[in-house]
């Protein structure tokens, strides 16, 4: 017998959201060591090279950035299981966008660079762990209620 996907009438965490978890740790562990290691070269490129003063160390910034894509890449191997994973990887990237604003954007003038580090590199992914978390949350409600 033959199944479509209509009939499937239980959540599934499918191969392609543990890809979507996959790049989304690998591209904020990546970005997180540009921050970490070449920080101020790359608020100088963020700035469009006009004159701008950092006020705290971009380490700290590119740190969080780092820790919160192992963790998201961590819980794709296990995302219903590590769900928690998700959740604190979700965390960093909110506490990323809440510190860049809060921190370094009063220092440097918008643009067209900072809209893209902003809206790409934060916000559309801080989105698609949100969907990500989810999903996962839905899965596992749905295994808690299946007799052992």
């Amino acid at each position: 017998m033959n199944t479509t996907k209509e009939e499937i009438s239980f959540p599934i965490f499918t191969m392609a959201n543990r890809g979507i978890l996959l790049l989304c740790g690998i591209y904020t562990i990546a970005w997180g060591g540009l921050f970490k290691w070449f920080g101020p070269a790359l608020f100088s490129w963020l700035a469009m090279e006009r004159k701008f003063t950092i006020m705290m160390s971009t380490e700290w910034y590119g740190t969080i950035g780092i820790i919160a894509g192992v963790l998201l890449f961590l819980s794709a191997f296990y995302p219903v299981s590590w769900i928690y994973l998700i959740a604190v990887g979700l965390t960093g990237k909110l506490i990323s966008i809440l510190s860049f604003i809060m921190v370094y954007l009063p220092n440097l003038e918008w643009n067209k660079r900072i809209g893209f580090h902003l809206f790409f590199n934060e916000i559309l992914f801080f989105l698609l762990v949100t969907a990500m978390l989810w999903k996962a949350w839905k899965v596992k409600k749905y295994l808690a209620t299946l007799p052992d």
